[in-house]
């Protein structure tokens, strides 16, 4: 354990940010799954409208780090070709 102030400080600071990193990631596996579903039922039009606010969430945790930014990139544009193939 930890026995310096800067030391403690870190590992206090460090468990805040994996809780919120954890709270982060939730939010986009069911912002995700919840278009899935949209594709699936062949909703476009609430696949559309939950598209814009997720793509927000997965820029916002790329900026921040929590997930990679080619994984973000991955992530929008399968969404994009899902929504896609059911316009079409």
């Amino acid at each position: 354990m930890a026995s310096h102030a800067s030391a403690l400080k870190a590992h206090r600071q460090s468990l805040k940010h994996r809780e919120q990193n954890r709270r982060f990631r939730s939010q986009l596996r069911t912002a995700i799954k919840n278009i899935r579903a949209s594709l699936a039922a062949k909703d476009v039009e609430k696949a559309r409208g939950a598209f814009s606010k997720t793509v927000a969430l997965i820029d916002r945790m790329a900026g921040k780090g929590i997930i990679h930014r080619n994984a973000a990139a991955r992530y929008k544009s399968r969404i994009q070709i899902g929504i896609n193939k059911l316009s079409a």
